[in-house]
């Protein structure tokens, strides 16, 4: 009888021990680049490092970077959707048609860095959030964009005549034909190799991206203060998994997600483009910046585009002049 009683002492003892194990919930997150990217550090890691933390490792984050679940960025909307992963990280403007107020960000002169843009966007959230079918975890952007060129340099409007350009969104395509630009959509992964190899003659995006694609090797010039479109990033939760957590769940991915993450991941996008100019500085690469008179007639030139963008339906019975008043907090 003794033996009994220890026996079932025991094996109470050990389903207690291992009960918060069994009730433990991973989460996977995908992102198509790889680990070493600045967003792992800034935004991913810490908000896996909050939630364990909070969470008393209830739930937990697994990376599947670089491509692992799906390496098209484009499709990281869909696997998230479709229950691939649980996390993605998603840039809007790879799917612009489809957040239409979200990638109003990018327009030209609507906010002045990585951290205004960001406050911008959050100014908006009560909007924003519904063109996602998805919890926002983090919502941020990055400092308006520069043009790497490989064989011309870019001084004057005139030199944008012709040109074949990178766009990051289809937002910005009406602003780059403005300055005489032909902008086309490629993914940010081919953008070194195809300016090396002449498919494009020219990249607008932020200096930052020196950083992660070495933009630098096959660029001889950088044009700045130039009227540069920004672009939005977004770390996304699958709604369904969401709503399947209880509420003491949803508080502590509140408590690690939210406006302070992505205000962190601002500031970094932030600190890289100045380093990312530098850098291209070091190696060779010449840094043209607009004169003020010269940026006056860049700005001049794509004032039609903008007017146009102000006065359309963005969506949500809101035109771009209300987007904008919405974002600038006017």
């Amino acid at each position: 009888m003794k033996k009994r009683t220890a026996l079932c002492t025991f094996a109470m003892t050990a389903c207690l021990a291992i009960a918060p194990m069994a009730m433990a919930k991973d989460l996977a997150l995908a992102y198509f680049m790889g680990p070493k990217h600045p967003m792992n550090g800034a935004v991913f890691t810490p908000f896996a490092q909050k939630l364990a933390e909070v969470s008393d490792g209830a739930l937990t984050v697994t990376q599947f970077p670089g491509g692992a679940l799906n390496s098209a960025p484009s499709k990281q909307y869909s696997i998230l959707r479709d229950g691939v992963a649980d996390i993605a990280f998603h840039p809007p403007g790879y799917t612009a048609t489809l957040f239409p107020v979200t990638t109003s960000i990018t327009t030209p002169g609507l906010c002045l860095d990585a951290v205004e843009c960001t406050e911008a966007l959050w100014r908006a959230y009560d909007v924003v959030e519904k063109e996602f079918d998805a919890k926002i975890l983090a919502l941020w952007a990055n400092d308006p964009h520069v043009i790497f060129s490989k064989d011309k340099p870019i001084r004057t409007l005139e030199d944008m005549s012709g040109l074949i350009v990178r766009m990051s969104s289809a937002q910005d395509i009406p602003f780059m034909e403005a300055l005489g630009g032909s902008a086309v959509s490629q993914p940010v992964s081919v953008i070194n190799q195809n300016l090396s190899n002449g498919v494009i003659d020219a990249i607008a995006i932020d200096a930052s991206a020196n950083m992660s694609f070495k933009l630098d090797e096959p660029a001889n010039y950088i044009t700045t203060n130039v009227p540069g479109s920004v672009t939005s990033f977004a770390l996304l939760m699958n709604q369904g998994v969401y709503d399947a957590l209880s509420d003491e769940e949803k508080a502590w991915v509140a408590e690690a997600s939210g406006k302070e993450l992505s205000l962190q991941g601002a500031q970094v996008y932030h600190d890289l483009a100045i380093r990312g100019v530098e850098i291209a500085r070091q190696n060779g690469v010449e840094i043209i910046t607009l004169a003020d008179d010269e940026r006056a007639r860049w700005d001049a030139a794509i004032e039609p585009a903008l007017d146009a963008w102000k006065a359309s339906d963005v969506g949500q019975g809101l035109t771009g002049a209300q987007v904008m008043q919405l974002m600038q907090g006017e």
